[in-house]
């Protein structure tokens, strides 16, 4: 999608409203996407949100973004907001009792042990003799009891602890039958009681969209599914036409649970089968993925495919010749460039292989590794490093933050490998993941796990070594085998075409089509 031309603006194509349940920042997907329509005439607006804080708007190129304050008040699950007698009957019911009781338990013992000093060691001070002998009965009373007081609201506290831990987790025979009664009541509207918290978004976003009277809404993954249906509903029902636009993101069935409950898969997936069939077109990011959520909704349609491909190189797009210099990767790891440097860029968690890595490090002599993640500071990289420092190699890992998306490419350039140690969930198997992309146009030799897609596809290039998933004597192996011979594996990027259609722009131009073909009229207004 190539920008306008100086001159007299030329009508718009049609108002397009974009939804992620994200800050905006961090997620490239979506900023190439609203930015990049925006530039092809689309009226863009981009939704997202702040989980704390108040709300902001900025320009992404021509698309307006705006953060959303988001509250979770029905994110609260039954055992946060009651007691449960079957799970912990002597539980104190949630709120602040539990605490308060601890404290005056405690203050109760601390009295006694006050008054019992005092007797001792200013008698004079505490009344007359009748007085002080009536006191000495009452601590004989008080002291066994206060100690069996303290000891009985420790009972209470730890049952509440324990209740609102298993309340949390849902995995508990209680909570499987709650959840098989819902699904067979309710089938796929299950996600009312299952993950209430779903409305808690329609209500941060409905009003918003509702006043932007959109031509089409493009949703972002499954969150946003409902909220967008429902959109378009509304505008529907008042007599307009709105396109809906589902962007799926990942197989959700086979998704590493977000949160960590038994709820949230049964609920999510309730609710992306009850409003699929209400996108007039589905997007995703790769065929195997396209092919399953056609067979799993009956979907009219094979989705569109739109790749997580990287922007062109900064140096080959004229628009971005005076953006702000890239930051040196290997500056911010304190590292020359003769040092051997293993990258891995985006999200982290246990099951993406980043721990792998680290485990690998004390048998690569010499190696220096970073991760490029969102949050440097946060406690699952810091713990990270920390075990790092355990292994003797704290000073060969880096930590540091992402840089604007159409840097990244550039930014990567400076490793010598790029690695995706991905483990074996289903869905890791079906898609180029984003990662890939930004290393190959970085001309980075590739690491890559043996998930099925991406080393059917690395060993076909022959760009990479593929490597046994959480094996790290195998992922030892494939990072020495790549950094022994780099010109075999980067010989792979000459291939004429290899990197042509692994790029944001041909992808663009695929969702441009697709926006054209739905909105009536938008070929025209474009011309």
């Amino acid at each position: 999608m190539e920008s306008q031309s100086a001159g007299a603006p030329r009508p718009r194509k049609g108002r397009v409203v974009m939804l992620v349940d994200n800050k905006v920042e961090g997620d490239s997907r979506v900023q190439k996407a609203a930015e990049s329509a925006a530039a092809a005439g689309w009226d863009v607006t981009l939704l997202g949100l702040v989980r704390s804080g108040n709300g902001r708007t900025w320009k992404l190129g021509d698309a307006e973004v705006k953060l959303l304050p988001l509250k979770t008040p029905l994110a609260k699950r039954h055992a946060e907001r009651h007691r449960s007698l079957l799970r912990r009957p002597f539980a104190y019911q949630p709120g602040p009792m539990s605490a308060y009781r601890q404290q005056w338990a405690k203050a109760w013992r601390a009295d006694v042990a006050t008054r019992r000093a005092a007797l001792k060691v200013v008698p004079d001070a505490v009344g007359s003799p009748l007085f002080r002998k009536t006191e000495q009965a009452r601590l004989v009373v008080a002291g066994p009891a206060s100690k069996f007081m303290q000891k009985w609201i420790g009972f209470r506290a730890r049952q509440s602890r324990q209740a609102l831990k298993a309340g949390k987790a849902l995995r508990g025979p209680v909570d499987r039958a709650f959840t098989a009664t819902w699904k067979a009541a309710k089938g796929k509207r299950a996600w009312r009681r299952l993950e209430p918290v779903l409305w808690d978004y329609e209500l941060t976003y409905g009003a918003e969209i509702d006043a932007l009277k959109p031509d089409l809404i493009h949703a972002n993954d499954f969150r946003m599914l409902g909220v967008g249906a429902r959109a378009a509903v509304r505008a529907r029902a008042k007599g307009r036409v709105c396109k809906l636009v589902w962007d799926a993101h990942e197989f959700l069935p086979g998704v590493r649970p977000w949160e960590d409950n038994a709820h949230w898969i049964p609920g999510n997936t309730a609710h992306e089968s009850e409003f699929a069939p209400y996108a007039d077109a589905v997007v995703t990011v790769s065929e195997g993925l396209g092919d399953l959520l056609k067979e799993r909704h009956g979907l009219r349609e094979q989705p569109t495919v739109v790749l997580n491909a990287p922007d062109r190189p900064v140096e080959t797009d004229p628009a971005l010749e005076d953006a702000e210099p890239v930051p040196d990767l290997r500056a911010l790891c304190g590292i020359g460039p003769d040092v051997p440097l293993v990258v891995y860029s985006g999200s982290p968690g246990p099951q993406r292989g980043l721990g792998d890595m680290v485990e690998a490090l004390p048998k690569l002599d010499g190696v220096h590794m970073a991760f490029v993640v969102p949050a440097p500071a946060a406690g699952y990289i810091q713990g990270l490093l920390k075990r790092a420092a355990e292994l003797g190699v704290g000073d060969r890992l880096h930590a540091v933050p992402y840089v604007p998306h159409y840097q990244v490419v550039r930014f990567l350039s400076a490793a010598n490998v790029g690695c995706i140690p991905i483990h074996h969930w289903p869905n890791h198997e079906i898609a180029l993941i984003t990662k890939f992309f930004e290393y190959s146009h970085a001309r980075l030799p590739l690491v890559v796990s043996d998930v099925k897609t991406m080393s059917e596809v690395t060993r076909s290039t022959g760009q990479g070594e593929v490597c046994k998933a959480e094996d790290i004597d195998d992922l030892v192996r494939a990072i020495k085998a790549v950094l022994a011979d780099p010109d075999k594996y980067k010989a792979a990027y000459d291939k004429p075409g290899l990197l042509d259609t692994w790029t944001w722009e041909a992808q663009a131009e695929v969702l441009d089509r697709l926006y054209t073909r739905l909105v009536p009229g938008a070929a025209e207004a474009g011309a």
